[in-house]
C-alpha cells in the first residue's frame, strides 16, 4: 500500500505541473477514496481521482494522459503479440520473429471497428504497438513511434468498407449514413488514442515517468501564449469565455458585497462609547456604496495580435454587468468603435466577423499605427474616457517606427479613473525592434498578458474592490 500511496502523490504532483491545480484537501480525499473503491478496478481508481480532483471539463484529456502512465494498464511485454478470435489464440508475428503482414492486421482492425469492443481494440493496439511500432534509436536503444503503426494500418483509408458494412444496403446520403460516418471516425479515433497511449506507456517504462509525463501533455487551453494559439486553442478559450466571466462575477460580487465598510462614522463612534466608560471598543462606519466603474477597451486587431483582442474583447463583453458602461474600439492604422456588433444575446462568433469586415479599422496601408490611432481616438471619441473610466489598451505596441502618439495617450491616462496596457508579447522581447513599450511604460502601467491565466489575474485586479 506504500507504493501505491507514493505513486498516488507522484502523480497528483504531476498534475499540479501540467497546470491543474490540486489542493491538498483534494489529496486526503483522494487518498480517502482510495479506501473506498476495488484497487483492482483500474476505471475505479481513475473516476475515484477525478471526481476529487478535477474541476473543469476541458482538463480531463490532461488528466486522463497523466493517470495512464502513472497507472498503466499492463506492464512490458505482459501481452503478447496474440489476439483472441472465436476463443482461439492467434499468433500473427512470425515464427522468426519478423512483424506480421500489414494487410492481416489491417483485415482484424476493420473486424475490429465494425464490433467496436474497446477491450479488444486495446489489446490489438499493444500487440501492434509491439509488433510495428518498435525502433532502434541508438545502438543498444529501443524508442517507440506512434506514426510508425499507424502509417502501415491507415485506419482512416478503411472508412469506405466500414461504412458499406455497416449501412448494409440501406439507402446511402440519409440519416443512417450520417450516423454511420459519425460511429466509425468515432471508433477510430478511439483507436489512436489507444495507439498513443500504449507507445507513451512503453516509452515511459524505458525512459521513466516522470521525463515522459513532462513532454506527453499538451499545455491547458488557458496556459497557451494567445500570440501563438492554434485555431483549436483559440476555439476552446472562446469556449472558456462565458464560465470564466460567470466565475470572476461570482468571486467580484462577493468582494463586493463582503467588503470593506465605509468611512468612519465618528460621531456614532462616540455615542456608543459612552457605554463602555469612553472607550471606542465597537467602531461604526457609514455604509460602503460599492463602486462600479465604466469600461473602455482600446485595442489592436492586426495581424497576430488579433486572438488576443478578440479573446479580451468578449470577455470584457461577457463582464459588462460589472460595470456601469463597456466601449469596445478597436484598430490597425486608425480607429472605429465596435461596441455596436456586441449586443445582448447576440452570436459572438458573427459580431467578431462583422467587426473585421464593417468596421472601419484602415486608414492607410493597413500596418499597426499607435499614434495615428491614438489621436483618431482621442478626436472622434473625446467624451469616451472621464474620471470613472477604466482605460484597458491591448497590442504589442510593435508601431512599425511611426509615432507614439504620447502626448494625446498621457492626456487620456491623466482623465481616466485607472488605465492599463495588456502586452501579449513575453516581456524578455519588450523594446526589440520596432517595439515602442518603453515610451509606453512611462506613460501607464504595462502588464504581461500571454495566456488565459494571466488574463483571469488581471481581471481579478482590475474590476471594483
Amino acid at each position: 500500500m506504500t507504493g501505491l500511496l507514493e505513486r498516488e502523490i507522484a502523480f497528483l504532483d504531476a498534475l499540479r505541473v501540467a497546470g491543474i491545480q490540486v489542493s491538498l484537501a483534494e489529496v486526503l480525499d483522494s487518498t480517502r477514496a482510495m479506501g473506498a473503491i476495488d484497487l483492482m478496478d483500474r476505471e475505479s481508481l481513475r473516476h475515484a481521482f477525478a471526481a476529487c480532483v478535477l474541476k473543469r471539463p476541458a482538463h480531463r484529456t490532461t488528466f486522463n494522459t497523466l493517470f495512464d502512465l502513472w497507472f498503466p494498464p499492463a506492464i512490458g511485454e505482459s501481452v503478447a503479440s496474440e489476439y483472441a478470435d472465436d476463443g482461439e489464440l492467434l499468433d500473427l508475428a512470425d515464427g522468426d520473429g519478423t512483424p506480421p503482414d500489414p494487410s492481416v492486421l489491417r483485415d482484424l482492425l476493420r473486424r475490429l471497428l465494425l464490433e467496436g469492443d474497446e477491450d479488444k481494440m486495446r489489446r490489438f493496439a499493444r500487440q501492434v504497438v509491439s509488433d510495428l511500432g518498435r525502433a532502434d534509436s541508438q545502438p543498444g536503444r529501443q524508442s517507440w513511434f506512434s506514426y510508425r503503426v499507424l502509417r502501415q494500418l491507415s485506419p482512416e483509408t478503411l472508412m469506405a468498407s466500414l461504412l458499406e458494412a455497416l449501412l448494409a444496403g440501406q439507402e446511402r446520403g440519409g440519416l443512417a449514413e450520417r450516423v454511420a460516418r459519425q460511429t466509425v471516425n468515432e471508433r477510430i479515433r478511439q483507436f489512436q488514442e489507444m495507439v498513443e497511449s500504449e507507445v507513451r506507456r512503453r516509452l515511459a517504462e524505458d525512459r521513466g515517468v516522470e521525463q515522459v509525463s513532462k513532454n506527453a501533455v499538451q499545455p491547458l487551453a488557458e496556459q497557451v501564449d494567445f500570440l501563438r494559439a492554434s485555431r483549436d486553442d483559440m476555439a476552446e478559450l472562446r469556449r472558456q469565455v462565458f464560465p470564466l466571466a460567470r466565475r470572476l462575477a461570482t468571486r467580484l460580487t462577493a468582494r463586493r458585497r463582503l467588503g470593506r465598510s465605509g468611512r468612519l462614522d465618528f460621531r456614532r463612534t462616540v455615542r456608543a462609547s459612552l457605554g463602555t466608560g469612553g472607550v471606542p471598543i465597537v467602531t461604526h462606519h457609514r455604509p460602503h456604496k460599492p463602486h462600479k466603474p465604466e469600461l473602455v477597451v482600446l485595442c489592436d486587431v492586426s495581424g497576430s495580435v488579433a486572438g488576443f483582442a478578440h479573446f479580451t474583447l468578449m470577455l470584457a463583453y461577457a463582464l459588462r454587468e460589472q460595470f456601469t458602461k463597456v466601449r469596445a474600439f478597436a484598430f490597425i492604422d486608425t480607429c472605429d468603435e465596435v461596441t455596436r456588433f456586441f449586443t445582448p444575446g447576440g452570436d459572438v462568433a458573427d459580431a467578431l466577423a462583422r467587426m473585421s469586415s464593417e468596421a472601419q479599422l484602415v486608414w492607410f496601408d493597413g500596418h499597426s499605427d499607435y499614434g495615428h490611432s491614438i489621436e483618431t481616438f482621442a478626436e472622434k471619441y473625446p467624451d469616451a474616457v472621464g474620471p470613472r473610466t477604466s482605460l484597458l489598451i491591448l497590442g504589442d505596441a510593435r508601431n512599425n517606427y511611426r509615432a507614439t502618439g504620447i502626448q494625446t495617450l498621457r492626456h487620456l491616462v491623466q482623465k481616466a479613473r485607472h488605465a492599463y496596457w495588456l502586452n501579449p508579447e513575453p516581456s524578455a522581447y519588450w523594446g526589440s525592434g520596432d517595439s515602442a513599450t518603453s515610451q509606453y511604460a512611462d506613460v501607464l502601467e504595462m502588464v504581461e498578458v500571454r495566456n488565459a491565466v494571466q488574463l483571469e489575474d488581471f481581471v481579478q485586479r482590475l474590476l471594483p474592490q
